[in-house]
């Protein structure tokens, strides 16, 4: 876990930014010793934000699979998946 305090990003932006695209994980920002903010590099936040996209999506057709409702037969998915990873 990375922690700044907020004099250092006042002062020394860049160096943080450096850090945020370096480390691709959250800084947390303190301010007078208490946890204030959190800051990450832009690349960072959207590959977290496509993981929890997916996990949402993978809940959901846990879910559906649970209740019983039918999803694809494998054969059909694994064709879809492997056109899917040719093609993109």
């Amino acid at each position: 876990m990375l922690i700044k305090s907020s004099t250092a990003l006042r002062n020394d932006y860049g160096t943080i930014s450096s850090l945020a695209h370096e480390a691709g994980e959250p800084i947390y920002i303190t301010k007078n010793g208490e946890g204030d903010l959190v800051v990450m590099s832009i690349e960072a936040f959207e590959e977290r934000e496509e993981l929890w996209r997916l996990r949402a999506k993978l809940e959901a057709a846990d879910e559906s699979r649970q209740r019983g409702e039918q999803g694809y037969p494998l054969a059909d998915s694994k064709a879809r998946l492997e056109a899917l990873f040719r093609h993109g």
